[in-house]
């Protein structure tokens, strides 16, 4: 390696394209080092410009995939090539009179998330843009892979299609669909099925509680349910990548397949079991809204910096929406169990802080810097663009449905966004995702996004509910106003939130503070809730804490109970047309939900 100069100039006209291969091995799995080797045949420049991308697609944060670069070289006919690194993930190598070029570098890869790569002895796992390098100019070209699993008994099992007569090798057609394609490597059970005439896979790595034939079987149902809104499914294969641990949970879209991870005592538990299948239903419903539907600004991918949209809202955000919506279509579950599911997220929202600070487009447009970057004060200053966006997205298929007596729904909305965009992956700007609402609507929606969308005004629930019979219920707490959330540590009872406007923060009490005692008695984090109940609001009590380990006792003046549970109900007596409503929106009578 040389020392830092300014970057050479690099240009692309009038070149033949380049034969583009790598090759991923895995020797030592325990040491977590992925060894990649990049071959180009007949590149021509004087300079090889080489960049790893510094986030991926569908997780909106810059996640410096370079710092997990090691061992860089480059080499022509087994001779090394002089190079200089030009940025955190921009390298350069002087090519001139050579045309083979073979570079060699290692990742290690030791974390287990759907967005990076991990390795070790029970399997290999890894996602394009945390591994390969993009040659920019030559993004469009077709790129082969060959992996070397460490024991020849290791599967491999990816959405890309393999290369006739080349063992353990596959081919990309571009750059972004081989950032699009993740692996998996190893000894993971292996699950093949036909739904609608189109093969699908999936892939299960970890130990679990799972029932397979039942997780296939609700697995088609969700694919049939989607599959009958867009019209057809837009891929000749699919495949699901499963992985298996501890307290986990997450996902990632791709279009011809989806990373999932889920807690692998997680799927015996009935709740906990729909919990995964709204994972499984949000993630294939990706492969419509946000891979294919997508905005403007993520038509083509910028990967070396963030790419900003106020739109993640719809693609995120309502995607949730049609996690609850569509399990219930597929019979996964009855519309009592929609209605609560959908009670819960609206109670998250509602005890949320920040909707009333963080507006649902910003949140969109400060992903990068915000949802993935949580602190102490994330509550009191952010909302979700995925659970304000749930939100919303209910408020527009209600309005729609009751404006039209349900023949239209917030369904023609992702229809008309999938025809109009989406087939021919045309990116929409936010002024025309408001038009193909208002379309469908047959309203004027300025107002409504105004407040909703690029505002912080209350959502009106109830306002929307009452035309289907439904409302939204509040319970209180019996326990007065204190403001704080607490969790047990290693025996220290840790205060993790405070909430703005608070008792708790007029007090001086802060995040990170050791709660000690109410009025000098000692008390876990479990038993706050019943200890609170002894006080009534507007007394003082005198609370005991280790802030920045000075001891401290303050008194905090407690204040009136607050909302704590939110619940969908029906109303008492409701009229012919809520009933007529409800049961065009869920599919059953008012009467059903008791």
């Amino acid at each position: 390696m040389t020392e830092a100069t300014a970057p050479r100039t690099n240009t692309y006209t009038k070149q033949t394209a380049p034969m583009i291969h790598y090759q991923v091995a895995m020797p030592k799995p325990e040491t977590h080092l992925f060894e990649v080797t990049l071959r180009l045949l007949g590149y021509t420049s004087p300079i090889l410009d080489l960049k790893l991308p510094v986030w991926t697609p569908g997780s909106y944060l810059v996640r410096e995939y370079a710092k997990h670069l090691q061992d860089f070289a480059a080499f022509a006919n087994d001779k090394p090539l002089s190079w200089q690194k030009i940025s955190k993930n921009h390298w350069q190598v002087e090519t001139v009179d050579v045309s083979e070029i073979t570079v060699c570098y290692r990742i290690f890869a030791n974390e287990l998330s759907v967005r990076t790569n991990h390795l070790d002895s029970t399997h290999g796992y890894f996602n394009g843009a945390a591994l390969f390098f993009r040659i920019p100019g030559w993004e469009k070209q077709p790129i082969q892979v060959t992996v070397v699993p460490p024991h020849p008994e290791w599967l491999i099992t990816t959405a890309l299609s393999p290369v006739p007569n080349k063992a353990n090798t596959f081919r990309s057609s571009d750059f972004d669909t081989l950032v699009d394609s993740p692996f998996e490597i190893g000894l993971h059970q292996l699950y093949h099925f036909e739904v609608l005439g189109k093969p699908h896979e999936l892939a299960i790595w970890g130990k679990g509680n799972f029932q397979v034939q039942q997780m296939i079987a609700d697995i088609k149902k969700i694919i049939e349910a989607e599959a009958r809104m867009f019209g057809g499914l837009p891929y000749q294969r699919y495949v699901f990548l499963l992985h298996l641990f501890a307290q986990a949970y997450g996902g990632l879209e791709h279009k011809n397949c989806c990373s999932l991870i889920y807690q692998r005592f997680g799927l015996r538990d009935r709740d906990k079991y729909e919990r995964f299948l709204q994972l499984v239903a949000h993630e294939f419903f990706h492969l419509w809204n946000v891979k294919r539907i997508r905005p403007k600004v993520l038509e083509v991918f910028d990967y070396d910096q963030e790419n900003y949209t106020p739109s993640l809202w719809f693609c995120e955000g309502t995607t949730s929406y049609y996690d609850l919506v569509i399990p219930l279509r597929a019979g996964i579950y009855d519309a009592k169990s929609f209605l609560n599911n959908l009670s819960k997220e609206i109670n998250r929202y509602e005890t949320t802080p920040g909707r009333k600070v963080q507006a649902l487009s910003e949140s969109s447009f400060d992903a990068w810097i915000k949802l993935y970057r949580q602190d102490a004060n994330s509550g009191n200053s952010q909302i979700s663009y995925y659970l304000k966006g749930e939100m919303v997205s209910l408020l527009l298929d209600l309005l729609i449905r009751s404006r039209h007596g349900n023949q239209q729904s917030l369904d023609d909305v992702m229809v008309r966004m999938w025809h109009q965009f989406g087939k021919d992956e045309i990116g929409y700007t936010p002024q025309q995702l408001q038009e193909v609402i208002e379309l469908v609507a047959g309203l004027d929606l300025t107002d409504f996004c105004q407040r909703y969308i690029d505002g912080t005004e209350d959502l009106p629930f109830n306002e929307y509910l009452e035309p289907f019979g439904l409302q939204l219920v509040a319970e209180k707490e019996e326990e007065p106003y204190f403001g704080v959330k607490v969790n047990s540590e290693h025996g220290r009872e840790i205060i993790k939130f405070v909430e703005a406007g608070s008792p708790a923060q007029f007090a001086g009490i802060d995040p990170g503070d050791e709660l000690l005692a109410i009025d000098g008695l000692r008390l876990s984090a479990n038993a706050l809730g019943d200890r609170l109940k002894d006080y009534q609001p507007k007394d003082t009590i005198q609370v005991t804490i280790f802030h920045l380990d000075e001891l401290r006792t303050l008194p905090v003046t407690l204040g009136s109970p607050r909302t704590s549970q939110y619940q969908i109900k029906s109303v008492e007596k409701p009229s012919p047309a809520q009933k007529e409503n409800f049961a065009g929106w869920l599919g059953v009578p008012l009467t059903t939900l008791g």
